[in-house]
């Protein structure tokens, strides 16, 4: 692997983190959010186990390669709904949704670079 892949891989850890513990703590900012996509609020808790699942296959990966191709897909199926969240459901500007799609292009570039492994 190499350093940007490494890297890519310790960003979207880090990212997913922060992102599953602002769920399961249901920080004020979180719930403010999850309300605007007009979600249910148990539908949360899922997704921050989902995102945690994530966390580990990325650590994982960095000694077992292949756990990397499930942490990225799924990591790439949480950012197109959570692009879909921001831009369809709450209708919020492109912006908000900057993030997403830049861990979306991690996520895509991880499994591109190790399924041609």
């Amino acid at each position: 692997m190499n350093l940007f892949s490494t890297t890519a891989v310790l960003l979207l850890a880090a990212m997913f983190t922060f992102s599953a513990a602002a769920k399961f703590l249901r920080t004020a900012s979180m719930t403010r959010h999850w309300q605007e996509y007009r979600y249910p609020m148990p539908l949360m808790q899922g997704i921050a186990v989902l995102e945690a699942a994530v966390v580990v296959s990325m650590i994982a990966s960095l000694w077992l390669p292949w756990i990397r191709l499930l942490g990225a897909g799924l990591c790439a199926v949480l950012m197109l709904g959570a692009v879909h969240a921001h831009l369809i459901r709450a209708r919020h500007k492109p912006f908000m949704a900057s993030n997403a799609l830049l861990m979306l292009g991690l996520a895509l570039y991880l499994l591109w670079t190790t399924a041609a492994a």
